[in-house]
């Protein structure tokens, strides 16, 4: 069959597609319509889209949050000491952050060495950690080292994540977030 100025015409079928009328799951309630279409006779007609782009790799462990953060705070705490920043608010500037975050993040010092250790020592996840900042938050008000300790023992405690000993090691327990060759025993400084 030749068209306009002997330009063969592309032949065309009939395709027939049913389409759920509803939300998800309208298919099981059997409320389907019906649509027919003409198609191009050479081409085959998906209803479901390609892939535009390669699957994503899966996640690889990552560093909690919360060591980052502090030690974001102990570079910023260094900046201070050297007098390359003059103030807190320097560094909110530089970091385009307020004042009150810059000032949340230095309270995480307030920790003794042996807590910020542990922080820093944290294994990565896969998930999010569930020992965060904000939890962490409290534990730094108060003012008796002792008692942060025992308010830190019983945060890790609570979810699981690992306990301190007598002697100050860190013994990795089982849990989901933990990578199985981390589950090791650490020293804490």
């Amino acid at each position: 069959m030749d068209g306009h100025n002997g330009v063969p015409v592309a032949t065309f079928r009939e395709q027939t597609v049913e389409i759920a009328l509803g939300p998800k799951g309208a298919f099981e309630n059997g409320n389907v319509g019906t649509m027919a279409r003409r198609v191009r006779a050479e081409l085959v007609v998906s209803a479901v889209p390609r892939s535009r782009r390669a699957p994503k790799p899966p996640r690889g462990p990552r560093t909690p949050r919360v060591a980052e953060l502090l030690r974001k705070a102990i570079e910023w705490r260094a900046l201070l000491e050297s007098g390359e920043a003059a103030n807190q608010a320097e560094i909110a500037r530089k970091e385009g952050i307020t004042r009150a975050r810059v000032t949340q993040l230095m309270g995480l010092l307030r920790f003794p060495p042996e807590i910020q250790q542990h922080v820093m020592g944290l294994p990565g996840t896969i998930r999010r950690s569930a020992i965060t900042e904000r939890a962490l938050r409290p534990i730094t008000q108060l003012e008796n080292l002792t008692d942060q300790k025992v308010k830190f023992q019983a945060l890790f405690e609570h979810v699981g994540q690992a306990k301190l000993d007598s002697c100050g090691a860190t013994i990795a327990s089982d849990s989901q977030n933990l990578m199985p060759t981390q589950r090791c025993r650490r020293q804490v400084v």
